[in-house]
């Protein structure tokens, strides 16, 4: 596919709102007709469509199938990377018993009719497998019925497979079912109450498929949002305030850019909704010219409350919290009354474990594109992970009503959590309201990017151990304090609430809930709301499980180590799989004896324990439950490395990673989000970190910023464990066991305890000298 264009005059492509329903009604479920905008792509489709192809069935708003029998598959979610069209496409496809060959996706827009849900926390397939597989056994279920009554046989007698159902010696395909008509349709009450395959019945799912848009993306015909491209549009590039929140513009000085050839314009934005507030905007007929503009151009602002705020300052003032025992919310963990074990306690284990401020850097820079389409409505073009949040938001910035604002959302090249905010799509609103409507592609530069991400926060986290006289453990705490990211999305009004009737970001404290038994255990989040305010601390791949996880499997290793057990067999001691922690189904089924299982086998795979791999040298494990209690993928973990005592550095010689998430839907898939997931961990444990300073990130570009590169990429072995329990995520948990388990190896490697991400040479040589 081109990229779109359109001008002010132009006729097709039709970008009006009552264009494109028109158009969509005329096309039924959008079979084989050139989209209205080539946005929400739609992926193995044929370009010229047949007379037939106008013959469709749709049982359901997820999918529809057309008089050649092509099966068109509706996806919500967002695609950056991950290939969750294929997934979810091949879930329903098997129910439905579809030849994948005749299968297409298309990704849809922002309708309220989808659902609205974004796109993050390892919850695509976990959430919409039900969904699919009803969807796909309403097909499957119609398309026998018209078999079965065609032919006067019983519906029993029949079956469905590779777009053909057969029975009694009879046998037709979907399209010619399709052709001849169809019109069953299903209530809700009908849908749950389907029959649905055994795993054994399944041919698609679990087995290697090539993925539907493979082609368009190593041919470069997949669009991103930096690829929208509307005639008559102009470019603008930010000048970013000296704090995230609070800034307000005093002046604007562009005298010396008016002679920049290409310049336009300088906007302040005056954002009501206080998303982007004190941001400028200035326009070039192309976007160099507007960037060489903007180094021209002097703003004068008043800064806002955080300008002098470090990343010292952060967590000094988490220390300060945590120190406050009435501070925070208590979770839920059962027995949460710690205090009669420690008092009884022959000995104890206190440890602080802090992390670094991370910055996201997608590889395609914020951007987005606005205008006031004919029909005079506000039409936006982004990659976005919450479509349906970014129109309301933009809504709300403009001061417009509901269905004023239309968003086409395009493929994401790097969201991991950053597209989940939208200050880039409000930005690029205000700024075509401020020209008249005109079409405006507003860019980030990375330096800017930078200071207008949501980064991860920076964190402080207090364990503590009570043990008896058997040297068993009695009792555990938990304190985190960080940055609350569910701030940049919602209020506290729409947070769950703790047994102490506080609310608490469960995006901020994941993974402290451990299935350990640790007898009482007690776990405090905290929000520090100076981190927030100071840069929006919002969603990063994996988000509080980056950090939890690795104080949490860190501290378990310490106990191991000061009771004198081998750290694999303490934390299998504590993995029992009993009350709280056996788990209940669908989704946590097995509790914590799958937990014991993935790191049993990793530990086998490793070949962990093994003296005879060199000087500094050793195998350090981990074990995690990514992303949340009620849908836990389980993660053992294992690494092996070297350290170096004169430098401090690292050589990470293999990875190995088990994993549990359930029926595993894409395997090729699934295991790309696991490597990808764990050389990001890898790259968080040893490298990636900035600072605040005064307050902004001090890194704002890759010269300074440096992730894991090529020739630090460990081997990775990935293992996924066979089950037929219900899927949960896997974009996520991958992360989550990495850094404990190289703090862990270092320790085996040298009695060297890192207690701080990202462990650097630095620390590692001044930890080797204590």
């Amino acid at each position: 596919m081109m990229p779109m264009k359109q001008g002010n005059n132009a006729s097709p492509p039709d970008f009006t709102r009552r264009g494109f329903l028109v158009a969509m009604s005329a096309a039924g479920a959008a079979f084989g007709f050139p989209r209205v905008a080539q946005a929400a792509a739609r992926f193995a489709a044929s370009e010229e469509p047949s007379p037939l192809a106008r013959q469709v069935f749709e049982p359901s708003l997820w999918y529809a199938i057309d008089g050649e029998g092509r099966v068109n598959i509706n996806i919500t979610r967002a695609e950056m990377g991950q290939h969750i069209g294929t997934a979810l496409a091949r879930i329903l496809a098997d129910e439905l018993g579809a030849n994948w060959d005749d299968v297409q996706i298309t990704y849809v827009d922002h309708e309220k009719k989808w659902g609205g849900a974004p796109t993050a926390g390892s919850r695509s397939v976990w959430s919409m497998w039900s969904v699919y597989r009803q969807a796909g056994a309403a097909g499957r279920v119609a398309l026998i019925e018209a078999a079965a009554q065609m032919w006067g046989i019983p519906a029993e007698d029949c079956s469905a497979e590779a777009d053909i159902v057969t029975g009694g010696g009879n046998s037709i395909t979907f399209a010619a079912l399709v052709t001849e008509g169809l019109s069953r349709s299903f209530t809700q009450d009908e849908l749950k109450a389907l029959p649905l395959k055994p795993h054994s019945d399944f041919r698609l799912i679990g087995q290697d498929v090539a993925a539907l848009d493979i082609a368009d993306k190593t041919t470069g015909r997949a669009l991103y949002g930096i690829d929208a491209e509307v005639d008559g549009m102009v470019y603008g590039v930010p000048l970013i305030p000296p704090t995230r929140q609070g800034s307000k513009v005093i002046s604007i000085d562009d005298s010396e850019a008016k002679g920049q050839k290409g310049y336009l314009r300088t906007i302040d934005l005056q954002d009501p909704s206080g998303i982007v507030p004190g941001m400028v905007v200035v326009v070039g007929e192309t976007l160099m010219a507007a960037k060489w503009a903007s180094e021209l151009i002097t703003v004068e602002w008043e800064a806002g409350e955080t300008a002098t705020v470090s990343e010292d300052d952060i967590q000094a003032l988490s220390r300060e919290l945590i120190a406050d025992e009435n501070a925070g919310t208590l979770l839920d963990t059962g027995n949460f009354n710690t205090a009669p074990a420690f008092e009884t306690a022959v000995d104890t284990l206190e440890a602080e474990y802090t992390t670094s401020t991370v910055l996201h850097f997608a590889l395609e820079p914020m951007n987005a594109t606005a205008f006031v389409n004919d029909g005079g409505q506000y039409e936006i073009h982004a990659g976005s992970q919450w479509p349906a949040l970014m129109t309301d938001w933009a809504q709300r910035a403009l001061g417009v009503g509901p269905d004023k604002v239309t968003m086409r959302t395009y493929m994401l090249g790097g969201g991991f959590g950053r597209r989940v905010f939208g200050d880039y799509v409000v930005a690029a609103a205000l700024t075509t309201k401020a020209l008249g409507g005109r079409p405006i592609k507003l860019v980030f530069f990375r330096e800017d990017d930078s200071l207008i991400d949501c980064p991860r926060s920076p964190s402080v986290q207090k364990l503590r151990l009570a043990i008896d006289d058997n040297q068993a453990i009695t009792a555990m705490e938990h304190s985190a304090a960080a940055g609350w990211p569910s701030y940049t999305v919602r209020t506290e009004a729409d947070m769950a609430k703790g047994v102490n009737g506080k609310p608490y970001d469960t995006a901020a404290i994941s993974g402290a809930d451990h299935w350990y038994e640790v007898g009482a255990h007690r776990v405090r989040a905290i929000a520090n709301h100076l981190a927030s305010q100071t840069v929006r601390t919002g969603f990063l791949r994996s988000i509080a499980p980056g950090w939890t996880n690795f104080a949490v499997e860190s501290f378990m290793d310490e106990a191991a180590h000061k009771l004198g057990v081998d750290p694999l067999e303490f934390r299998l001691a504590h993995l029992r799989g009993e009350g709280r922690n056996a788990g209940e189904g669908p989704h946590s089924v097995g509790g914590a004896s799958r937990q014991a299982a993935v790191l049993r086998r990793v530990a086998e795979l490793s070949g962990y324990g093994r003296t005879d791999i060199g000087p500094d040298t050793a195998i350090g494990i981990a074990s995690t439950y990514g992303q949340e209690r009620e849908m836990p993928t389980w993660n053992g973990t294992a690494v092996q490395l070297r350290v170096d005592r004169e430098t401090g550095m690292v050589e990470v010689q293999k990875l190995w990673m088990v994993i549990d998430c359930g029926t595993v839907i894409d395997p090729d898939g699934a295991r790309a989000q696991c490597e990808g997931a764990a050389l990001w961990g890898l790259s968080m444990a040893l490298y990636e970190g900035t600072k605040i300073v005064d307050g902004q990130v001090h890194d704002r570009n890759l010269g300074s910023y440096a992730p894991l590169r090529m020739i630090d990429t460990p081997e990775i072995e990935i293992e996924l464990m066979e089950s037929t329990h219900a899927p949960t995520g896997l974009g996520e948990p991958g992360v989550t066991g990495v850094a404990p388990a190289v703090a862990n190896a270092i320790f085996n490697a040298t009695g060297a305890r890192l207690r701080h991400l990202p462990m650097t040479p630095d620390a590692i040589l001044k930890a080797l000298q204590t």
